[in-house]
């Protein structure tokens, strides 16, 4: 199963802007103010540094879609 995308939820809270993301996958996130996903990132080849850093968010707001699915840490 592959991530075909990923994005901030933000629905519950709001990104805290700590940089725990950009640290475990700096491949697919920056953090310049508000997180970022970068554009035209390879999902597939940074899917550990997604997981890692989704499951790592301290307030939860990083999600991202498995095969067409979602899931979303915390």
């Amino acid at each position: 199963m592959a991530i075909t995308k990923v994005w901030l939820d933000e629905s519950q809270n709001e990104c805290s802007m700590c940089g725990a993301c950009e640290a475990a996958c700096d491949a697919v996130f920056e953090v310049p103010e508000k997180v970022k996903i970068k554009a035209g990132a390879d999902l597939a080849a940074n899917e550990a540094g997604i997981k890692d850093a989704a499951d790592g968010c301290p307030v939860g707001v990083i999600a991202y879609a498995v095969d067409g699915g979602s899931a979303r840490a915390n």
